[in-house]
Protein backbone atom coordinates (compact mmCIF):
# COMPACT_ATOMS: atom_id res chain seq x y z
CA UNK A 1 0.00 0.00 0.00
CA UNK A 2 1.29 3.75 -0.66
CA UNK A 3 1.49 5.81 2.10
CA UNK A 4 1.05 9.61 1.75
CA UNK A 5 4.14 11.58 1.32
CA UNK A 6 5.60 8.90 -1.29
CA UNK A 7 7.23 10.59 -4.77
CA UNK A 8 9.98 10.76 -7.36
CA UNK A 9 11.59 13.60 -9.61
CA UNK A 10 10.84 13.49 -12.88
CA UNK A 11 12.86 15.21 -15.34
CA UNK A 12 10.67 17.95 -17.93
CA UNK A 13 13.44 17.32 -20.83
CA UNK A 14 14.51 13.40 -20.72
CA UNK A 15 11.38 12.49 -18.76
CA UNK A 16 13.44 10.29 -16.47
CA UNK A 17 11.97 9.59 -12.75
CA UNK A 18 14.47 9.03 -9.92
CA UNK A 19 14.30 9.65 -5.85
CA UNK A 20 14.53 13.00 -4.04
CA UNK A 21 17.94 13.20 -2.78
CA UNK A 22 17.77 16.99 -2.63
CA UNK A 23 19.15 17.84 -5.51
CA UNK A 24 17.35 20.52 -8.07
CA UNK A 25 19.48 19.25 -11.14
CA UNK A 26 18.62 16.13 -13.37
CA UNK A 27 20.74 13.42 -12.89
CA UNK A 28 21.43 13.63 -16.97
CA UNK A 29 22.20 17.32 -16.49
CA UNK A 30 19.20 18.45 -18.57
CA UNK A 31 18.50 21.81 -18.26
CA UNK A 32 15.68 21.74 -17.20
CA UNK A 33 13.02 21.71 -14.12
CA UNK A 34 12.30 18.60 -12.28
CA UNK A 35 8.99 17.64 -11.31
CA UNK A 36 7.42 16.00 -8.76
CA UNK A 37 5.52 12.98 -9.61
CA UNK A 38 3.21 11.87 -6.27
CA UNK A 39 2.10 8.25 -5.72
CA UNK A 40 -1.39 9.83 -4.50
CA UNK A 41 -3.04 10.02 -7.81
CA UNK A 42 -6.17 12.00 -6.09
CA UNK A 43 -5.68 14.64 -4.04
CA UNK A 44 -7.16 14.29 -0.75
CA UNK A 45 -7.62 17.56 1.83
CA UNK A 46 -6.10 16.56 4.74
CA UNK A 47 -7.37 18.04 8.38
CA UNK A 48 -4.78 20.15 8.93
CA UNK A 49 -4.19 24.27 8.95
CA UNK A 50 -3.34 26.55 6.19
CA UNK A 51 -1.50 24.58 3.05
CA UNK A 52 -0.50 21.59 4.76
CA UNK A 53 -3.97 20.25 4.57
CA UNK A 54 -2.79 19.76 0.57
CA UNK A 55 0.24 17.67 2.39
CA UNK A 56 -0.07 14.53 0.14
CA UNK A 57 0.93 16.83 -3.50
CA UNK A 58 4.26 18.31 -1.31
CA UNK A 59 7.59 16.97 -1.49
CA UNK A 60 8.25 16.43 2.09
CA UNK A 61 7.74 13.54 4.79
CA UNK A 62 6.52 15.50 7.85
CA UNK A 63 4.16 17.83 8.59
CA UNK A 64 5.30 20.76 9.92
CA UNK A 65 3.11 23.39 12.17
CA UNK A 66 1.84 26.42 10.41
CA UNK A 67 -0.08 28.56 9.86
CA UNK A 68 0.25 29.95 6.12
CA UNK A 69 -1.97 29.28 3.51
CA UNK A 70 -3.88 30.24 0.42
CA UNK A 71 -7.78 31.33 1.29
CA UNK A 72 -10.38 31.23 -1.99
CA UNK A 73 -13.64 33.10 -2.00
CA UNK A 74 -15.85 34.47 -4.40
CA UNK A 75 -15.87 38.18 -5.23
CA UNK A 76 -19.12 39.98 -4.81
CA UNK A 77 -18.02 43.53 -4.43
CA UNK A 78 -14.95 43.56 -7.14
CA UNK A 79 -16.46 41.12 -9.46
CA UNK A 80 -19.64 43.66 -9.56
CA UNK A 81 -17.48 46.49 -10.37
CA UNK A 82 -15.69 44.95 -13.07
CA UNK A 83 -18.42 42.95 -14.62
CA UNK A 84 -17.08 39.71 -13.59
CA UNK A 85 -19.84 36.99 -13.07
CA UNK A 86 -17.79 34.10 -11.28
CA UNK A 87 -14.07 35.84 -10.25
CA UNK A 88 -12.96 33.67 -7.28
CA UNK A 89 -10.01 35.41 -5.17
CA UNK A 90 -7.32 33.57 -3.94
CA UNK A 91 -5.78 35.56 -0.74
CA UNK A 92 -2.69 34.88 0.43
CA UNK A 93 -1.85 37.27 3.18
CA UNK A 94 -3.34 38.23 7.03
CA UNK A 95 -6.82 38.63 7.32
CA UNK A 96 -8.44 36.88 10.05
CA UNK A 97 -11.58 37.54 8.74
CA UNK A 98 -11.37 35.32 5.66
CA UNK A 99 -9.72 32.37 7.63
CA UNK A 100 -5.95 33.66 5.95
CA UNK A 101 -2.88 33.22 8.53
CA UNK A 102 0.04 34.07 6.60
CA UNK A 103 1.69 36.32 8.78
CA UNK A 104 4.49 37.47 6.59
CA UNK A 105 1.46 39.05 4.23
CA UNK A 106 2.88 37.18 1.17
CA UNK A 107 2.57 33.81 -0.89
CA UNK A 108 6.52 33.16 -0.73
CA UNK A 109 5.50 31.46 3.15
CA UNK A 110 4.07 28.75 1.41
CA UNK A 111 7.60 28.66 -0.92
CA UNK A 112 9.52 28.81 2.38
CA UNK A 113 7.45 25.87 4.59
CA UNK A 114 8.02 22.83 2.39
CA UNK A 115 11.78 24.17 1.17
CA UNK A 116 13.31 24.47 4.77
CA UNK A 117 11.36 20.87 5.17
CA UNK A 118 12.64 19.32 2.39
CA UNK A 119 16.33 20.51 2.70
CA UNK A 120 15.80 19.66 6.32
CA UNK A 121 14.91 15.90 5.91
CA UNK A 122 17.15 15.58 3.15
CA UNK A 123 20.04 16.93 5.31
CA UNK A 124 20.85 18.96 2.40
CA UNK A 125 22.75 21.69 4.55
CA UNK A 126 21.76 25.36 5.79
CA UNK A 127 19.95 27.27 2.86
CA UNK A 128 21.10 30.06 0.87
CA UNK A 129 17.85 32.36 -0.32
CA UNK A 130 18.42 35.85 -2.42
CA UNK A 131 15.32 37.51 -2.29
CA UNK A 132 14.12 41.41 -3.13
CA UNK A 133 12.66 41.56 0.13
CA UNK A 134 8.99 39.27 0.14
CA UNK A 135 11.14 36.07 -0.18
CA UNK A 136 13.59 36.57 2.81
CA UNK A 137 10.83 37.87 4.95
CA UNK A 138 9.14 34.53 4.69
CA UNK A 139 11.78 32.13 4.69
CA UNK A 140 12.76 34.57 8.15
CA UNK A 141 9.56 33.98 9.66
CA UNK A 142 9.31 30.40 8.58
CA UNK A 143 13.01 29.62 9.59
CA UNK A 144 11.98 30.90 13.26
CA UNK A 145 8.41 28.88 13.21
CA UNK A 146 10.41 25.26 12.52
CA UNK A 147 13.37 26.61 14.62
CA UNK A 148 15.67 26.14 11.71
CA UNK A 149 18.79 28.19 10.34
CA UNK A 150 18.86 29.97 6.89
CA UNK A 151 20.53 32.62 5.28
CA UNK A 152 18.84 35.25 3.63
CA UNK A 153 20.69 37.74 1.23
CA UNK A 154 18.85 41.18 -0.27
CA UNK A 155 19.36 44.62 -1.59
CA UNK A 156 20.32 47.01 0.46
CA UNK A 157 17.42 48.96 0.26
CA UNK A 158 15.24 46.02 1.07
CA UNK A 159 16.01 45.93 4.69
CA UNK A 160 12.66 47.56 5.68
CA UNK A 161 11.05 44.63 5.02
CA UNK A 162 12.37 41.94 6.70
CA UNK A 163 11.04 41.70 9.89
CA UNK A 164 9.01 38.48 11.81
CA UNK A 165 6.38 37.91 14.36
CA UNK A 166 9.25 35.74 16.40
CA UNK A 167 11.85 36.93 18.21
CA UNK A 168 15.08 34.63 16.23
CA UNK A 169 18.41 33.87 16.19
CA UNK A 170 18.08 31.72 13.48
CA UNK A 171 18.08 33.99 10.64
CA UNK A 172 21.85 35.06 9.00
CA UNK A 173 20.59 38.66 7.10
CA UNK A 174 23.52 39.72 4.52
CA UNK A 175 22.81 43.33 2.47
CA UNK A 176 24.11 44.30 -0.79
CA UNK A 177 24.58 47.01 -3.15
CA UNK A 178 21.92 46.94 -5.75
CA UNK A 179 19.06 45.13 -6.93
CA UNK A 180 17.67 41.82 -6.66
CA UNK A 181 19.79 40.38 -9.53
CA UNK A 182 22.99 41.35 -7.40
CA UNK A 183 21.84 39.32 -4.45
CA UNK A 184 21.23 36.61 -6.57
CA UNK A 185 25.04 37.12 -7.69
CA UNK A 186 25.71 37.17 -4.29
CA UNK A 187 23.99 34.00 -2.70
CA UNK A 188 25.48 31.96 -5.21
CA UNK A 189 29.08 32.36 -4.17
CA UNK A 190 27.76 32.00 -0.30
CA UNK A 191 26.29 28.81 -0.97
CA UNK A 192 29.55 27.02 -2.19
CA UNK A 193 30.74 27.77 1.62
CA UNK A 194 30.88 24.66 3.92
CA UNK A 195 27.68 23.41 5.09
CA UNK A 196 25.78 25.55 2.62
CA UNK A 197 23.50 25.28 -0.10
CA UNK A 198 22.15 27.30 -2.62
CA UNK A 199 17.69 27.53 -2.20
CA UNK A 200 17.19 26.60 -5.62
CA UNK A 201 14.77 29.08 -7.47
CA UNK A 202 12.72 28.12 -9.63
CA UNK A 203 14.17 24.38 -9.80
CA UNK A 204 13.28 23.22 -6.40
CA UNK A 205 10.50 21.56 -6.76
CA UNK A 206 9.55 21.93 -2.71
CA UNK A 207 9.30 25.80 -3.46
CA UNK A 208 7.14 25.61 -6.66
CA UNK A 209 4.61 22.26 -5.36
CA UNK A 210 4.09 25.15 -1.75
CA UNK A 211 3.05 28.16 -4.90
CA UNK A 212 0.74 25.59 -6.24
CA UNK A 213 -1.17 24.93 -3.53
CA UNK A 214 -2.79 28.10 -4.64
CA UNK A 215 -4.44 26.35 -7.41
CA UNK A 216 -5.53 23.19 -5.17
CA UNK A 217 -6.95 25.72 -3.04
CA UNK A 218 -9.07 27.49 -6.25
CA UNK A 219 -9.81 24.26 -7.36
CA UNK A 220 -11.36 22.38 -3.87
CA UNK A 221 -13.27 25.64 -3.55
CA UNK A 222 -14.55 26.61 -6.92
CA UNK A 223 -15.04 22.34 -7.52
CA UNK A 224 -13.36 22.63 -10.86
CA UNK A 225 -9.96 23.88 -12.06
CA UNK A 226 -10.57 28.21 -13.14
CA UNK A 227 -11.00 28.61 -17.04
CA UNK A 228 -8.01 31.63 -16.15
CA UNK A 229 -5.92 32.41 -13.77
CA UNK A 230 -4.31 36.11 -13.07
CA UNK A 231 -1.18 36.98 -11.69
CA UNK A 232 1.92 39.51 -11.76
CA UNK A 233 5.39 37.57 -11.90
CA UNK A 234 8.88 38.68 -11.49
CA UNK A 235 10.61 35.26 -12.09
CA UNK A 236 7.28 33.21 -13.12
CA UNK A 237 7.99 30.26 -10.61
CA UNK A 238 4.20 31.10 -8.87
CA UNK A 239 3.18 30.76 -12.42
CA UNK A 240 4.97 27.84 -13.30
CA UNK A 241 3.90 26.04 -9.97
CA UNK A 242 -0.32 26.88 -10.80
CA UNK A 243 0.33 24.82 -14.57
CA UNK A 244 1.82 22.11 -12.66
CA UNK A 245 -0.77 22.34 -9.91
CA UNK A 246 -3.72 22.01 -12.74
CA UNK A 247 -1.75 19.32 -14.18
CA UNK A 248 -2.07 16.91 -11.08
CA UNK A 249 -5.47 18.11 -11.24
CA UNK A 250 -6.60 16.94 -14.39
CA UNK A 251 -5.14 13.65 -13.78
CA UNK A 252 -7.25 13.75 -10.43
CA UNK A 253 -9.74 13.81 -12.86
CA UNK A 254 -12.03 15.36 -10.97
CA UNK A 255 -11.69 18.56 -11.55
CA UNK A 256 -12.25 19.01 -15.18
CA UNK A 257 -10.15 18.10 -17.78
CA UNK A 258 -8.68 21.63 -18.67
CA UNK A 259 -5.86 23.98 -18.16
CA UNK A 260 -6.71 27.55 -17.34
CA UNK A 261 -5.54 30.03 -19.11
CA UNK A 262 -2.32 31.64 -17.80
CA UNK A 263 -2.73 35.71 -17.98
CA UNK A 264 0.06 36.75 -16.69
CA UNK A 265 1.32 40.44 -16.21
CA UNK A 266 4.76 42.22 -15.67
CA UNK A 267 5.47 46.13 -13.99
CA UNK A 268 6.54 48.52 -17.01
CA UNK A 269 8.92 49.97 -17.40
CA UNK A 270 10.97 46.25 -16.93
CA UNK A 271 9.06 44.01 -18.59
CA UNK A 272 11.34 40.94 -20.45
CA UNK A 273 9.29 38.37 -20.28
CA UNK A 274 6.23 40.65 -21.77
CA UNK A 275 9.14 42.06 -24.84
CA UNK A 276 10.08 38.08 -25.32
CA UNK A 277 6.75 36.25 -25.39
CA UNK A 278 5.04 38.85 -27.71
CA UNK A 279 7.74 38.75 -29.88
CA UNK A 280 7.38 35.20 -30.31
CA UNK A 281 10.73 34.61 -28.98
CA UNK A 282 11.77 31.52 -26.60
CA UNK A 283 14.68 33.26 -25.39
CA UNK A 284 15.09 36.58 -23.71
CA UNK A 285 16.87 38.84 -25.52
CA UNK A 286 19.20 41.14 -22.94
CA UNK A 287 20.03 43.93 -25.77
CA UNK A 288 16.00 44.64 -26.34
CA UNK A 289 13.89 43.38 -24.00
CA UNK A 290 16.26 44.79 -20.11
CA UNK A 291 17.37 47.70 -21.97
CA UNK A 292 19.44 50.03 -19.94
CA UNK A 293 17.67 47.36 -16.95
CA UNK A 294 19.15 49.21 -13.88
CA UNK A 295 16.95 52.25 -14.98
CA UNK A 296 13.79 50.42 -15.85
CA UNK A 297 14.34 48.45 -12.26
CA UNK A 298 14.62 51.83 -10.50
CA UNK A 299 11.16 52.97 -11.61
CA UNK A 300 9.11 50.18 -11.21
CA UNK A 301 5.74 49.98 -8.60
CA UNK A 302 6.35 46.79 -7.51
CA UNK A 303 10.22 45.91 -7.34
CA UNK A 304 9.55 42.64 -6.42
CA UNK A 305 8.54 41.96 -9.91
CA UNK A 306 12.19 42.86 -11.28
CA UNK A 307 14.16 39.28 -11.73
CA UNK A 308 16.59 40.18 -14.84
CA UNK A 309 17.00 35.94 -15.06
CA UNK A 310 13.41 34.46 -14.86
CA UNK A 311 12.92 31.13 -15.82
CA UNK A 312 11.28 31.50 -18.66
CA UNK A 313 13.04 29.92 -21.49
CA UNK A 314 14.11 26.77 -19.91
CA UNK A 315 12.27 23.70 -20.60
CA UNK A 316 9.13 22.88 -18.05
CA UNK A 317 9.78 27.10 -17.71
CA UNK A 318 7.24 30.27 -18.29
CA UNK A 319 7.34 29.93 -21.92
CA UNK A 320 6.19 26.35 -22.08
CA UNK A 321 3.29 27.65 -19.73
CA UNK A 322 2.20 29.97 -21.41
CA UNK A 323 2.38 28.34 -25.06
CA UNK A 324 0.72 25.08 -23.75
CA UNK A 325 -2.47 26.84 -21.56
CA UNK A 326 -2.48 29.78 -24.52
CA UNK A 327 -1.99 32.49 -21.83
CA UNK A 328 -0.80 35.75 -22.68
CA UNK A 329 1.47 38.34 -20.61
CA UNK A 330 0.09 41.99 -19.84
CA UNK A 331 2.22 44.80 -19.27
CA UNK A 332 0.93 46.87 -16.54
CA UNK A 333 2.33 50.99 -15.80
CA UNK A 334 2.43 52.13 -12.13
CA UNK A 335 -0.77 54.78 -12.42
CA UNK A 336 -2.48 51.20 -13.27
CA UNK A 337 -1.12 49.54 -10.31
CA UNK A 338 -1.74 52.33 -7.85
CA UNK A 339 -4.93 53.12 -9.20
CA UNK A 340 -6.21 49.27 -8.79
CA UNK A 341 -4.94 48.93 -5.28
CA UNK A 342 -7.27 51.74 -4.05
CA UNK A 343 -9.93 50.38 -5.95
CA UNK A 344 -9.24 46.80 -4.46
CA UNK A 345 -9.29 47.54 -1.05
CA UNK A 346 -12.29 49.89 -1.31
CA UNK A 347 -14.40 46.85 -2.75
CA UNK A 348 -12.93 43.81 -1.00
CA UNK A 349 -11.51 45.40 2.67
CA UNK A 350 -7.86 44.76 2.70
CA UNK A 351 -4.67 46.19 1.54
CA UNK A 352 -2.33 45.16 -0.99
CA UNK A 353 1.22 44.57 -1.77
CA UNK A 354 2.67 46.49 -4.72
CA UNK A 355 2.71 43.40 -6.96
CA UNK A 356 -0.49 42.51 -6.16
CA UNK A 357 -1.72 45.28 -7.20
CA UNK A 358 -0.39 44.87 -10.64
CA UNK A 359 -2.04 41.62 -10.67
CA UNK A 360 -5.23 43.81 -10.11
CA UNK A 361 -4.27 46.02 -12.92
CA UNK A 362 -3.64 43.66 -15.23
CA UNK A 363 -7.15 41.45 -14.59
CA UNK A 364 -8.58 45.05 -15.56
CA UNK A 365 -6.48 45.63 -18.83
CA UNK A 366 -7.28 41.71 -19.93
CA UNK A 367 -10.87 42.11 -19.67
CA UNK A 368 -10.70 45.41 -21.82
CA UNK A 369 -8.85 43.97 -24.25
CA UNK A 370 -10.74 40.58 -24.53
CA UNK A 371 -7.94 38.14 -22.93
CA UNK A 372 -10.51 36.86 -20.15
CA UNK A 373 -14.24 36.20 -20.81
CA UNK A 374 -15.74 37.76 -17.44
CA UNK A 375 -18.68 35.57 -17.58
CA UNK A 376 -15.95 32.67 -17.00
CA UNK A 377 -14.40 31.13 -13.84
CA UNK A 378 -11.41 33.71 -12.87
CA UNK A 379 -8.80 33.48 -10.79
CA UNK A 380 -7.31 36.17 -9.35
CA UNK A 381 -4.12 35.04 -7.28
CA UNK A 382 -3.49 38.18 -4.90
CA UNK A 383 0.18 37.20 -3.71
CA UNK A 384 0.30 39.62 -0.99
CA UNK A 385 -1.67 41.44 1.86
CA UNK A 386 -3.03 42.27 4.79
CA UNK A 387 0.00 44.51 5.90
CA UNK A 388 -2.80 46.56 8.04
CA UNK A 389 -4.10 43.63 10.21
CA UNK A 390 -1.28 42.12 10.75
CA UNK A 391 0.55 45.17 12.34
CA UNK A 392 -2.82 45.05 14.81
CA UNK A 393 -2.29 41.99 15.90
CA UNK A 394 1.59 41.50 16.24
CA UNK A 395 4.97 43.46 16.87
CA UNK A 396 6.81 43.32 13.66
CA UNK A 397 10.57 42.76 14.61
CA UNK A 398 12.73 43.78 12.25
CA UNK A 399 15.55 41.36 10.97
CA UNK A 400 18.80 43.62 11.72
CA UNK A 401 21.61 42.69 9.06
CA UNK A 402 24.39 41.18 10.31
CA UNK A 403 26.95 41.53 7.14
CA UNK A 404 26.38 44.88 4.92
CA UNK A 405 28.82 44.57 1.69
CA UNK A 406 29.12 46.13 -1.42
CA UNK A 407 31.18 45.09 -4.30
CA UNK A 408 34.36 45.90 -2.96
CA UNK A 409 34.09 43.67 0.05
CA UNK A 410 36.33 40.68 -0.48
CA UNK A 411 34.23 37.22 -0.97
CA UNK A 412 37.20 35.66 2.00
CA UNK A 413 35.70 38.63 4.32
CA UNK A 414 32.01 37.16 4.21
CA UNK A 415 33.24 33.82 3.75
CA UNK A 416 35.06 34.09 6.95
CA UNK A 417 31.91 35.85 8.77
CA UNK A 418 29.63 33.15 7.81
CA UNK A 419 31.64 30.07 8.78
CA UNK A 420 31.63 31.69 12.24
CA UNK A 421 27.91 31.92 11.90
CA UNK A 422 27.41 28.73 10.81
CA UNK A 423 29.63 26.83 13.05
CA UNK A 424 27.09 28.26 15.85
CA UNK A 425 24.17 26.84 13.78
CA UNK A 426 24.74 23.94 11.72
Amino acid sequence: MISTGDYQIQCTACGRLYPDTGSNECPGRHAALQRTVYSAQHLHCADLPGMMRFYDWLPVHSKPSVTAGPVTYRSVALARELGFSNLYITFNGFWPEKGAFTRTCSFKELEAVPTLQRASEKKSGILVVASAGNTGRAFAQVAAEMNTPVVVVIPKRSLPRIWTTIQTDKVLLITVEGDYSDAIHRSAAIAHLPHLTAEGGAKNCARRDGMGTVMLDAATTIGRIPDYYVQAVGSGTGAIAAWEAARRLIRDGRYGSHLPRMILSQNLPFVPMAHAWRAGRREINAMTDMADAAQAISQVYADVLTNRNPPYSITGGVFDCLTETGGGIVPVCNDEAQQAQQLFEECEGVDLDPAAAVTVASLITAAHDGLIDPGRDVMLNITGGGYKRVREEFDLIPVNAALTTDNATPLHQIAGFVNDWVKEHA
